[in-house]
């Protein structure tokens, strides 16, 4: 039985986790601690190893992290987070395995048709990918902990915010009173939903000693975006235009995406079971949509 740690329990990503856990019988005790407790992202490690010390648990899971921002918060939120969570647990539960959501923003662009592989490279432009590329480096290095980093490609499903580009549309079919207006929709991406990412946490957690640090969590299933936004209206029933004139995000800085899952499935067992329809149903039946 197991005390399981979860930092960013209420997040779109969290959540699910928590739920998971909740009714996992290898959990003895599951401890979610607030931001109002403890904040990650402003927390030293000696803050952080005060909690662990107490709670001494085997399991400790980070699904805190940063979409935006400067270049200072995202580095903070998260690579920062995860040296911090590094040098507490080396201190104080040294035993104690560490889990961390990291990004396929990890790997930079990508040729068309390709899938990424955690062991080919790893070359973000943008911020973002290279805030959560320093924090998988750390956990590859860092020996003294049992830590491990998960490559969540592009989560969707109940709970997602306006970050995702599914997200931003559904919040823009909830408010319109007419057509909307959209950046270019041309990337095609891999979407998997945060319930089989939670699984994957949930398998990461408990796999037996593990040799590979670094899994990719995805679909593996290429979706273009222009595609998966006419299946959200149409699962809307928005009848408007989608116009592409608007101004990209800036967030992501590759136009392909698609995981390669061999190591999931070897290592965790774990594989993609949601379908992008279900996903897509589950974002439309939430409240307000």
């Amino acid at each position: 039985m197991s005390t399981v740690v979860v930092f960013g329990a209420t997040g779109f990503l969290g959540r699910p986790v928590a739920e998971l856990l909740a009714g996992d019988p290898r959990v003895s005790r599951l401890i979610c601690p607030r931001r109002a407790e403890l904040d990650l992202l402003a927390a030293a490690p000696a803050d952080v190893a005060d909690l662990l010390g107490e709670s001494r648990p085997s399991i400790v899971l980070n699904c805190v992290g940063r979409m935006s921002g400067r270049y200072d918060e995202l580095i903070r939120g998260n690579a920062g987070v995860t040296a911090v969570l590094l040098e507490a647990l080396a201190a104080a539960a040294p035993r104690a395995r560490l889990v961390r959501l990291g990004s396929a923003a990890e790997y930079g662009p990508a040729l068309p048709g390709t899938t990424q592989r955690e062991d080919g490279p790893a070359r973000p432009t943008g911020a973002y990918g290279i805030s959560h590329l320093a924090g998988t480096l750390l956990v590859e290095r860092a020996r003294e902990v049992d830590a491990m980093s998960l490559r969540v490609f592009n989560p969707v499903g109940p709970g997602v915010s306006a970050a995702n580009v599914l997200g931003r549309v559904r919040d823009l079919i909830r408010a319109a009173t007419g057509d909307i207006e959209l950046g270019p929709l041309d990337a095609t991406r891999d979407f998997v939903d945060v319930r089989d990412v939670a699984a994957a946490v949930v398998g990461a957690a408990f796999a037996d000693d593990p040799a590979e640090r670094v899994i990719n969590v995805g679909s593996g299933r290429p979706v273009p975006v222009r595609q998966a936004v006419k299946l959200l209206a149409a699962a809307s029933g928005f009848t408007g235009e989608i116009r592409e004139s608007a101004p990209e995000s800036g967030r992501s800085d590759t136009s392909w995406s698609q995981a390669d899952t061999g190591r999931a499935l070897r290592v965790l067992g774990w594989r993609a079971t949601v379908p992008l329809t279900d996903s897509i149903k589950a974002m439309t039946a939430e409240e307000g949509a």
